[in-house]
């Protein structure tokens, strides 16, 4: 499964190539996604790369083939404009699982990673939460918050939020590309998003590259039987 992102830059890719016999550099690859920098364009290439939809060919500048398109997708120009991360929902849960909400993929604890956008499971939230429709569910990958007992392979529970007070643990969108699990401390005019884990730094950022998209309110753990 591919994020929107990686999606619509593979879309604006193929085009390009069919319509110039070059693939696109990476400055125009970052203005069509209108991304913030070229380093959100070399991860989302790697990305698809690692999946098998491009590769790069070797010892030649703007050299990236299409090897193969999503499933049951008509290439398009992708849309232009920032598209900030929302959580979509698809599907409706059954009786059996009244009162669950959505996992949406997985979140990084740890470098971060574009969050996945389809639901992929539901589950459980403890009760007392109040309304479902409210909340969402991310699986954690990575370590980076260990020392707040948030481990890897944890279902982490959101309730959607585009504020939050310092020392919150929040689901940040970082420049519109990366959505990550951290505490947030606001300093001054910057906003810092700091690991519970001392193998990672510390990340600062500006009040206009950081967007919370989630507060947490609960974890759900389940072990192997």
């Amino acid at each position: 499964m591919l994020t929107s992102k990686q999606k619509e830059l593979l879309l604006f890719i193929h085009e390009r190539i069919k319509r110039d016999g070059v693939s696109p550099s990476f400055d125009e690859m970052k203005e069509a996604l209108n991304l913030a920098s070229k380093s959100g364009i070399h991860r989302l290439i790697v990305a698809l790369e690692e999946r098998g939809f491009i590769r790069r060919l070797p010892n030649r500048a703007r050299a990236l083939e299409v090897l193969k398109m999503p499933d049951a997708v008509t290439p398009t120009a992708p849309p232009r404009g920032r598209q900030a991360f929302r959580p979509s929902v698809v599907g409706a849960a059954t009786p059996a699982m009244a009162g669950s909400v959505p996992v949406l993929g997985r979140i990084a604890a740890g470098v971060p990673i574009e969050a996945i956008q389809h639901e992929v499971d539901r589950v459980v939230p403890p009760s007392g939460l109040g309304d479902p429709d409210k909340h969402y569910a991310l699986e954690v990958k990575g370590d980076s918050m260990i020392d707040a007992g948030i481990l890897e392979g944890d279902i982490v529970i959101l309730r959607y939020s585009d504020d939050a007070q310092s020392g919150d643990i929040v689901v940040a969108l970082v420049e519109e590309q990366e959505a990550t699990l951290k505490r947030l401390r606001k300093k001054g005019n910057s906003i810092a998003l700091e690991a519970a884990n001392p193998a990672y730094e510390t990340r600062i950022f500006g009040p206009d590259q950081v967007r919370v998209q989630g507060k947490l309110v609960a974890l759900v753990r389940r072990y192997d039987a």
